[in-house]
């Protein structure tokens, strides 16, 4: 359904910086430095993008948008956070399981740089309470 997936950044070096290490933690350490100075990273299902805006405004953070991303395992979930947090992320939900998600998944939320959230979810297993 989905081609790409394109964030706003005001300091791409910051941004750069967090998505790298969360994209790392889930499995995805190939991004590539497009020409107009963002950064993909591109999977079988699309592609996620970050940059400045084009029309050089700030990039606010979205009002009820949450990029959600898949994690292998709780491992994962608590890697995804750990790295977010030591890169410039700010906490929105620490690990654990949400009764509100399909399955009881397990997931972390975070905020970047720019004050976008994103979470990275796995499915709940059943091994853990």
């Amino acid at each position: 359904m989905f081609n790409h997936l394109y964030i706003g950044a005001n300091d791409m070096a910051a941004s750069r910086k967090f998505y790298d290490a969360v994209m790392a933690v889930l499995g995805q350490d190939a991004p590539i430095d497009l020409p107009n100075g963002a950064v993909a990273y591109p999977t079988a299902g699309g592609t996620f993008i970050v940059n400045k805006p084009a029309n050089g405004e700030e990039a606010p953070a979205y009002n009820g948008f949450t990029l959600g991303l898949k994690a292998a395992d709780y491992d994962t979930v608590e890697a995804f956070h750990k790295a977010g947090l030591a890169n410039g992320g700010s906490d929105a939900g620490e690990p654990g399981f949400r009764a509100n998600s399909p399955g009881n998944m397990y997931g972390a939320y975070l905020r970047d740089p720019a004050g976008h959230k994103i979470c990275a979810f796995a499915p709940n297993t059943g091994d853990r309470d």
